[in-house]
């Protein structure tokens, strides 16, 4: 055998075992293809399951939604009257604000009247009387529902 022969068996070798080589990459290509295959082929019927939940899912929504615009409908009266009772407190505690704020200024007065002339003695003696009178009339009737004579 002369330097081409030999050269021609070592290229015919190599060739062999880059096709076993390539046979070998490309079975495995082809496994991995069918795998891929088989996921495809169920797609559709994933696809359709999924389409038939959301739907179910919107219309759970759309029904809730429909349910709570019922119950906000109900309560709109409420309120209404939650916010009528609001203006009306508003409006009395405002009043109220205002007369208090002339007792302050009535009692003020009076207070620098007793001080300017030295009357707070006086009128806290007569206070004093005052509440006792109120006390002793609440035991008189606490006596009287009690039954005690």
């Amino acid at each position: 055998m002369d330097l081409v022969g030999i050269g021609v068996l070592i290229i015919g070798i190599a060739f062999a075992v880059a096709v076993i080589f390539l046979a070998r990459t490309l079975n495995n290509l082809s496994g991995v293809l069918q795998g891929v295959e088989k996921t495809v082929g169920k797609l559709p019927e994933q696809l359709d399951q999924i389409t038939d939940e959301t739907g179910n899912v919107i219309h759970n929504t759309n029904e809730t939604i429909i349910d709570v615009n019922e119950k906000l409908e109900t309560l709109n009266p409420v309120f209404y009257i939650v916010q009528d009772a609001g203006e009306a407190s508003r409006k009395l505690s405002s009043s109220m604000v205002d007369v208090t704020a002339a007792w302050k200024k009535n009692t003020s007065e009076a207070e620098e009247t007793a001080s300017s002339k030295n009357l707070g003695g006086i009128y806290g003696a007569a206070a004093l009387v005052y509440f006792l009178a109120q006390k002793r009339k609440e035991k008189q009737r606490e006596d009287e529902t009690n039954g005690i004579a």
